[in-house]
């Protein structure tokens, strides 16, 4: 009897829960917002202790272990010896998809029904996401992937491909080739929670596909995006910067 009732009050609120999920005029749910991860994907994936740079964190790949083939595996470690300088980022260079996703800078989403762009707070990278069913163009490769868009019921499913094979998944030296292919999954499970699932698959460097999954957060004491421009940051604390006397920089 106990359980009856308690079904009874749960699948009324479940349904309340899903029908009052923000939706677009289209019907399609309103991912538009400012979002940002909670966790420590970024320093690296897997289960990671604290390091020089690198605080500790929990995994985010289901399973737990990334299946790299073996030469890829020892790779993966030459990586992570030389992370301080080999990391793309730390030359600035683009992070590429899904490592942007859940970096430590939040990210804005803006929606229509034929696109979906993001705009990121760290060096003001973006992503345009076509729904359009137009196809990827062929022959180019990119450091952020093209993404091709399409609606499954509530979810976003995005398929990412034509890489270039220069980026990495997070500081701790995961990587991947020119042959990866991503495909991310967007589900707004309430009105301030998004959950972010991204299948990852290189033939070339891993022995099967493999999966992260995490929630992201809305942001509602932003209404806009702040400023990181990683090259220029870089500059001005190495002594590069040039300051244009024309501009209002002040001197030291």
């Amino acid at each position: 009897m106990r359980l009856v009732v308690w079904l009874l009050l749960a699948v009324p609120t479940f349904a309340l829960a899903q029908g009052t999920l923000p939706r677009m005029p289209d019907g399609r749910p309103n991912l538009q917002g400012i979002w940002q991860v909670r966790n420590r994907a970024s320093y690296d994936l897997q289960d990671h202790v604290a390091r020089q740079g690198m605080p500790a964190g929990r995994g985010v790949v289901e399973g737990g272990e990334i299946p790299y083939q073996p030469w890829a595996a020892k790779k993966k470690l030459e990586n992570f010896a030389n992370r301080a300088t080999a990391d793309p980022l730390a030359s600035c260079y683009l992070p590429g998809v899904p490592r942007i996703m859940y970096m430590e800078w939040p990210f804005q989403i803006f929606q229509r029904r034929d696109q979906i762009a993001m705009t990121f707070e760290w060096t003001q990278v973006h992503r345009l996401i076509y729904t359009n069913g137009t196809r990827s163009p062929e022959g180019l490769e990119f450091w952020m992937g093209d993404s091709r868009g399409r609606w499954e019921g509530d979810t976003l499913v995005v398929d990412v491909t034509d890489y270039n094979d220069r980026s990495w998944f997070d500081m701790a030296g995961n990587f991947h080739s020119e042959a990866l292919k991503v495909v991310e999954r967007y589900t707004l499970l309430d009105a301030d929670t998004l959950r972010y699932e991204a299948t990852i698959e290189d033939p070339k460097v891993f022995t099967r596909p493999w999966k992260i999954s995490m929630p992201l957060h809305r942001h509602k004491d932003m209404d806009r995006l702040l400023e990181y421009q990683c090259q220029a940051e870089a500059e001005e604390a190495n002594g590069a910067f040039e300051r244009d006397p024309r501009t209002w920089y002040p001197r030291p």
